[in-house]
């Protein structure tokens, strides 16, 4: 016969399966990690921009806002 080291509580099981019902399913995540990715390189593709601008200023700000701005409606 085993014996468990450490029972779980009826509130820690509770928590348990809790916190396994609030995990999203694999497509929300899928679709998360892809959001991510896109944010990062957005940000990667702006920090390059302004690497070689010089730094911000209004027309490099209005440039960002027309290259990233208007790519968002056509996900």
């Amino acid at each position: 016969m085993a014996f468990f080291s450490h029972a779980l509580s009826p509130s820690e099981a509770a928590l348990v399966a809790e916190k396994a019902a609030r995990r999203p399913n694999f497509l929300v995540r899928f679709y998360l990690a892809l959001l991510e990715a896109r944010q990062r390189a957005a940000e990667k593709e702006i920090a390059r921009y302004l690497q070689i601008s010089g730094g911000i200023t209004d027309s490099t700000e209005r440039e960002i806002e027309r290259r990233f701005l208007a790519n968002k409606t056509k996900f």
